[in-house]
Parts: structure tokens; sequence; C-alpha cells
């Protein structure tokens, strides 16, 4: 009725706002634009490029809240680039999206003094294949990049349309109240004393053990104990090396599933899973008693990236050849990797009654079998009837009773 009657149109409402682009501040890329009475704003000249800020005397905000610029008169009266006669300097300066909304694509070729970047070089470099970063700039240093690479693309400046094939956003570290870290809230972890009381590696090995990349996690002192102290049993390892250049028979099996967790983990993002395959491992060589020169060698690369100034150091000590960082990494065989028995749950009527060790390989029938033998099983379905029987394959059997 508003639209027939004229007095409205429909409309829809995005939840973006104008983006104020201007800071008063000193330290910014100055806005190239003059302001002529006769002209209006007017925009410097593109052979008048880059414009670059004034040496100045002082950094600090004026008392009228204008910035530094705006009291430097040689910077900012000037000649209006369409008349010719008296103007003055736009004083804001552009904020810190203007760099970083484009940094990227001037990393194809930084030291190209005519253009942003060769297009053989922005055709070879781009688009950025893996762009990671805090959550936080996800509504704002994305949303203007991606703006920013849509208008280049626009004007025939990029070649790609999306500046990024990849993204990912790791998660806040919280203080130990589950707050997050600030001065006010007296909750800030000094990496600086952490690194002196427990070292870079450890402050390394609990950052990405804290949990899952992408999801905030408190900090612990109490973890990072535990972090410290599996590094000193890593160490510890030194005093217990025997020769040997291939896998024992006891840990072939663990090193060559721990091998590939750790491999898929780093790929995956999973840094703490990956640490803790290493930890389990850890504990099976204990067990064992000794490490052979073969064993400890692959380990030292495995854990390498996660703790590289402690692994390195041992890797001299035993005399390995070269560095450690320059190794290949180690391989894994699929073979090694598969279980010859797992652990399935046995429910009835959803609720769990016992467990099975059952061969990995074993099909339903004889899984089935092997679980209405259960004492527990039996027990739970003696004088009922078995109205469904479903197998979940390698988790779970759940039997259907009335």
């Amino acid at each position: 009725m508003l639209e027939e009657t004229g007095k409205g149109v429909s409309k829809v409402n995005y939840k973006l706002r104008d983006w104020v682009f201007s800071r008063q501040r000193y330290w910014g890329e100055p806005i190239p634009i003059v302001h002529c009475d006769k002209c209006g704003y007017v925009p410097v000249p593109e052979n008048e490029l880059p414009l670059t800020l004034p040496e100045v005397e002082s950094y600090m905000p004026t008392d009228n809240g204008e910035s530094p610029l705006a009291t430097l008169d040689s910077f900012i009266n000037t000649t209006c680039p369409h008349c010719g006669g008296p103007a003055k300097r736009e004083t804001d300066t552009m904020p810190q999206w203007a760099g970083s909304s484009w940094y990227f694509l001037r990393y194809c070729d930084n030291k190209n003094m005519n253009q942003l970047a060769a297009k053989e070089a922005l055709d070879y470099w781009m688009p950025v294949d893996w762009y990671n970063g805090g959550m936080e700039h996800t509504t704002l240093h994305l949303l203007y990049s991606r703006f920013w690479h849509k208008f280049l693309y626009d004007i025939g400046m990029v070649s790609t349309k999306e500046p990024y094939v990849k993204r990912t956003s790791h998660g806040f570290i919280l203080g130990e109240n589950g707050e997050k870290m600030s001065k006010s809230r007296g909750n800030v972890v000094n990496p600086d004393d952490v690194i002196a009381e427990y070292g870079a590696d450890t402050l390394r090995l609990y950052e990405m053990f804290i949990g899952d990349f992408e999801k905030t996690a408190p900090w612990s002192n109490a973890s990072i104990k535990g972090c410290k102290r599996f590094l000193d049993r890593i160490w510890a390892l030194q005093e217990n090396v025997i020769d040997g250049e291939e896998y024992r028979d006891s840990l072939k099996t663990s090193f060559h599933k721990t091998i590939k967790k750790v491999s898929e983990d780093i790929e995956g993002l999973k840094f703490n899973t990956a640490i803790a395959a290493m930890m389990a491992l850890l504990n099976e060589i204990n067990a064992a008693g000794s490490i052979n020169k073969k064993e400890f060698r692959d380990l030292l690369i495995m854990l390498n990236p996660f703790a590289p100034h402690i692994t390195e150091e041992m890797y001299q000590n035993l005399g390995f050849e070269g560095f450690l960082n320059q190794q290949k990494w180690v391989t894994f065989d699929e073979e090694m990797c598969i279980d010859e028995t797992i652990e399935v749950a046995v429910q009835i009527n959803g609720k769990l009654r016992t467990k099975l060790i059952i061969k990995a390989d074993a099909q339903q029938e004889e899984v089935l079998a092997q679980a209405k033998a259960d004492e527990k099983v039996i027990q739970a379905i003696e004088g009922k009837s078995i109205v469904k029987e479903i197998y979940v394959k390698g988790k779970l059997i759940n039997i259907v009773v009335k």
C-alpha cells in the first residue's frame, strides 16, 4: 500500500555501516586530497604520488582533536591542481586498514617502484594459499581486504577475484579466570616471565597443547608445568640410548601410528592431539626401559616443530649429522598402522551393557555372534525376543529386544 501510494519503497537493510576512513593522528598514509575554496575537494595528481608524511617535531594529538599535521603550515598550504589557486591539504591520515588491506599484494613484488606489483608477479603468487589470523580479524580486516581486492580486480589491477584460497582463525587464550586478558582485569600473562621460568620451548609447546586451534581456551599454570615435565622426560631419554638403526618389534607399531597421527594432525592444525600422541609414545618408550638411536632420531624430528631448541640440542648431543631442522620428515607404513583388534560397545535397547574386543576385519555376523555369547548380554536378553540387531562397523552393536 505504501508503494502504491508513493509513500515508501521496499529495501533490504544490511548490518553494515559507513567505513570511517580518516584518523586524527600522524602515523598513517596521508590522504591525497586538497581543499580549494573555488573547486572544492580535488585529488592530488597521480604524478605527484605517493604523498609522504612530513617531518614533525611532535606526534601528539592537538588540543582541539585535529591531526598533528594540522599544525604544520608548510604541509597544509599548497596550490589547487585544477585552478592553481591557494588550497589546503587534508590533514587527516588513513587508518591502519589502508595498508593492511593490500600488503599481501605488495609482497608479490615489493621492490617494484613503478607499480603496485607487476602482473607477472601477481599472476604467479596470487591468490594467497592460506591466510591465518585472529578471530577479531574476521569481521574487520577480512571484510576490508576482500572489498579492496575486489575493487582492484574490477579496475584490472589484479587477476584473481578472491584474495585467499583458504582462511583459518585461531582462538583466544584467556586468563586463568576464564576472562579475556587485559591489564584492567589483572590477568595478563607475560610471555617473557614464562620463558624465564620454563623456557621458550615449554611456552611454545603449551600454546599448541592448550586446546583446539580455533577454540578459546583459558591459561593454566598447572598445565604448563605438565608440558615442562614432558620435555624434561624427553631430555632424560639421553641417559637410556642404545644402538639400533631399526624400530624394535615392541615399539614398531607405536612409532608408525604416532608418525601418521602427528603428520596428519600438523596438516589439520590439530597440534594438541599431535602432542598428546607423542606423550603416549613416550610412555611406551619409558615402559620399554630404553630407546635406540633410530627411535630417538625420529622422535626428535616429530617433536622439532613444537620444541625446536631442546630437540636441536639433543640431536647434536647424540652425534647425528647435520641440523635437525634440515632433516627429511619421517614416514610411516600404512600397513603397520592398522589395528588387528578393536573395541566395540554393546548396547541393549540403547543402554551400554559391555564392551568387546573383536578382530578389526570381523564381519557383522561374526561380531553379533560374539556379542550374543557374552555373559552380560545373555543375562540382558534372557526371556525376551530380539526385534532388531544394529551394527555400526568398528564402533557399536545395539540389540533391540522386547
